[in-house]
């Protein structure tokens, strides 16, 4: 391997398991495109860029999340399957996992925050999933101890888990066959699995292309730890970009952060409503918080340099009422409902 990343995580993901991981994946996760953005905007303007948008709000359930949900359960043992399986997430996670269920039959818990937006938690019920509400605290708790007591079957970590890491970086792989000039790839900021799975498929075959984590302004643990050379806690507020942020970068992830990610671009609630805007307006693409988060810190910030630059639109969930705010200019005023 042509870079080299040091933590139990980095050690422990190869290249080969991504390879594999999109064969295995491939008869159900299609491939997404990779489109050109093109508009104005009243941002950055000393760096001369071009700006490509990679779709992944186009999948069956409206995000990324089927990559990785997909690869981990069929790593599962029959035994496994027959015990049922479950996870903690906001909600696209929480799609993905009982989507991926479906196909076998196989009973799927989700653990949700309370603030978590009925967009995403009706389809999880469609799919068959049984949503459990937590108070925030209580599902973070969920998310760092990796189980929640009472609950049976496997859990399936929806960051950590090598093997959600590993088809999450499929993404990195379909960018690199679509433009293998890529400058800068630009990934909205959860937990990691999918900015550090895209970083492990793209620098472990061309370290020189910058992977940068973005994240809002009212949850931006990751740019605050690499300031501090540490994971530390921070101040997490909800907002309508419900889909990234949490109060610190869980400590599994740290060093595959630290070693793989270029650093964290940290965007405003408004710069995330106005390019959500811009992208509906001009491109005619419907993006959550999340996923706009990363245009805005393409075209609205001076930190993502020039060239050519990739900006994973990592979902589409958001809930109409959201939507049609921010159509209107205004910035929906938190994640709660």
């Amino acid at each position: 391997m042509e870079a080299q990343c040091k933590g139990s995580l980095a050690d422990t993901i190869t290249l080969q398991d991504i390879l594999d991981a999109k064969k295995r994946i491939a008869p159900y996760v299609r491939k997404t495109p990779l489109l050109p953005f093109h508009a104005s905007w009243d941002g950055d303007a000393t760096e001369t860029k071009e700006i490509f948008l990679k779709l992944e709000n186009l999948h069956p359930i409206g995000c990324f999340k089927l990559r990785g949900a997909c690869n981990a359960i069929r790593l599962l043992s029959p035994e496994q399957l027959h015990k049922g399986i479950y996870t903690a997430s906001a909600g696209n996670f929480a799609q993905a996992l009982s989507w991926s269920a479906r196909m076998y039959d196989v009973r799927c818990d989700v653990i949700v925050p309370d603030h978590a937006p009925q967009a995403k938690l009706r389809p999880t019920l469609e799919l068959g999933g049984h949503v459990t509400k937590v108070p925030f605290d209580t599902w973070w708790r969920v998310i760092t101890e990796h189980k929640y007591e009472g609950m049976a079957g496997t859990f399936i970590h929806p960051v950590s888990d090598p093997a959600v890491i590993a088809g999450n970086g499929t993404a990195g792989l379909e960018i690199l066959d679509d433009l293998p000039d890529v400058d800068t790839v630009i990934v909205p900021y959860g937990g990691g699995g999918l900015s550090c799975g895209i970083a492990l498929a793209i620098k472990l075959q061309k370290p020189k292309v910058k992977v940068f984590a973005c994240e809002v302004e009212t949850a931006a643990p990751v740019k605050a730890s690499f300031d501090a050379g540490k994971p530390v806690k921070f101040d997490y507020k909800a907002s309508f970009v419900d889909g990234i942020g949490g109060k610190s970068v869980l400590d599994e992830m740290w060093p595959l952060v630290h070693t793989m990610l270029d650093g964290s671009i940290v965007v405003t609630l408004k710069q995330v409503a106005e390019a959500l805007k811009l992208m509906v307006e001009r491109s005619h693409v419907v993006a959550e918080g999340a996923g706009a988060a990363a245009l805005a810190a393409a075209a609205m910030t001076g930190e993502a340099g020039g060239g050519k630059v990739v900006c994973v639109i990592s979902g589409g969930n958001i809930d109409t009422n959201k939507l049609v705010q921010v159509l209107q200019g205004d910035i929906p005023e938190s994640g709660s409902h």
